[in-house]
Formats: structure tokens, sequence, C-alpha cells
């Protein structure tokens, strides 16, 4: 239990360069508490005590804003920031090595029954706002861009970006820990602009089949 707590903390060290001291850590970071509240809870749920596994899961949503569904299966080293808003539903597996950003939900369709909540695999990013819905695979060493809403299976060391969430990187290089929120591409902006230029030599083409069509009237006359 030492050990997991301690591990707990590490990873916010590593994660957060906002992070001065182990009290700070301890006393503040409400997606650590969450992240302990779930793990009592947890306890619980597999000891058949469900009711009481979810009444510590909800006392610890009222506390941080973040609710974990003491079914759900965490692995190691998870690391909530700025957890606010944060859903994890109950048949959701995690991984090891875990970065979730505030305004994260882990849901499902409303339409399974059974296991219907994502698998996210190892050392995999969800930055802010995302939403992964389904009973699929998030591949390991993978990043989900800030409001994507991700409905089908990522491959490993992939990036994913916009509503539903495309595939833009895929094995092109080293997964790093660092994700550029701001910068990443954007197939649905792509796609918007690609249209609009379609649009405007449409417009432009009818514009010409218009005026050709009037000076012909004009030549008849």
């Amino acid at each position: 239990m030492w050990k997991c707590l301690k591990d707990d903390i590490e990873a916010v060290f590593e994660r957060d360069p906002a992070a001065r001291s182990t009290l700070e850590v301890v006393l503040t970071y409400s997606g650590l508490h969450a992240l302990w509240g779930y793990r009592i809870a947890h306890k619980l749920w597999k000891a058949k005590w469900y009711t009481t596994a979810r009444m510590v899961s909800q006392f610890t949503r009222f506390l941080t804003g973040i609710e974990i569904h003491p079914g759900a299966r965490i692995g190691k080293r998870l690391f909530i920031d700025h957890g606010a808003g944060v859903v994890i539903g109950e048949t959701c597996e995690i991984g090891d090595n875990v970065t979730i950003y505030q305004g994260v939900t882990l849901g499902g369709t409303g339409k399974e029954k059974g296991k219907r909540h994502p698998t996210v695999g190892n050392n995999v990013i969800i930055a802010s706002g995302a939403k992964v819905l389904g009973s699929f695979t998030i591949g390991d060493n993978s990043k989900i861009g800030a409001g994507s809403v991700v409905l089908q299976e990522v491959p490993p060391n992939s990036t994913v970006v916009g509503i539903p969430g495309k595939i833009v990187i895929q094995d092109g290089k080293r997964v790093t820990n660092d994700l550029d929120h701001a910068n990443l591409p954007d197939p649905v902006s792509d796609l918007c602009r690609q249209l609009q230029r379609q649009i405007d030599e449409l417009k432009q083409e009818v514009k010409e089949l218009k005026e050709a069509a009037r000076k012909n009237e004009h030549s008849t006359i």
C-alpha cells in the first residue's frame, strides 16, 4: 500500500512542474485525492460491498469534482491534472503511467451491455475535454488531443484529434510525454477549408455562366 501511495506521489512530481513539495501535493492535489478515494472504493467493490463502495465514490466526487466508478480498473501511476469534471465509467480499464487532464470522459455510448467503457493502454495522454466513448482500446503510447471525441479503436503510438477523432500521427516519431495542445493538426478544419474553396469556385462558375447567358440574350435581341 505504501509503495502504491509513493508511486502516485512520484507521478505528480514527474508530470507537473508546478509541484513543489510532498506536503503540498498530498494536501492540495484533487486528482491525487480522487485516486486514493477510488482505491478505497475499489477494494470495497471487489469485496462486494457495492453500496458502501458507491458511497465512498460519491463522497470523493463531492470533495474533488472527479467521478471514478469503484468498478473501474486502474493501473499504477495514474496522474489526473486539474481534474475537475473527469468521469471514469464502471467497466473502464486504465493501464500504467496514464495522464488525464480536466474535463475528460471515459464513458459509454449508452447502447452496450457488459463491457461498455474504453480500455486505455500504458503511457497514454488524454488532453483537456476529450471524450472517449465506447468499449474499444486506446493503444499504448497514444495521445488524444484536447476536445477530441473518440468513438473507435486507436492503434498504439498514435495521435488523435478532432470530432470525431481522427488519427493524424502513427509510428511517425518517438512518443514523449510532451503534448503541444495548441499546435496539433486539425483534420476537421482542413476539410472545412477545402469545402469553402470548392464553394468559392462553384460561385465563380455560376457567376460566369449567368454573365454569359445575359450576353447571349442581348445578342439575340
